[in-house]
């Protein structure tokens, strides 16, 4: 999923190679960080937020078949 993640975020965003996801998979959980550079989060949070819940919807979705939790956080360099 984590591949899944990076190719939707470099697509959106100004600067693709400041775009660093780091997936941590546990028993019950995976968390997701996303990290982008300067002036890319309103490009990945998208307007009213609708981009970043798309985005926390489809890894919900993919997590559940796996019958874990998915939880993506996003912080800006």
């Amino acid at each position: 999923m984590k591949e899944l993640v990076e190719f939707i975020i470099k697509n959106l965003v100004d600067k693709p190679d400041e775009v660093h996801v780091n997936e941590i998979i546990g028993k019950q959980i995976i968390i997701f960080e996303l990290r982008v550079g300067k002036g890319d989060m309103g490009k990945v949070i998208g307007k009213g937020g609708q981009t970043a819940r798309s985005i926390r919807t489809l890894l919900s979705a993919v997590a559940a078949k796996q019958r874990k939790r998915a939880v993506l956080e996003i912080l800006e360099d």
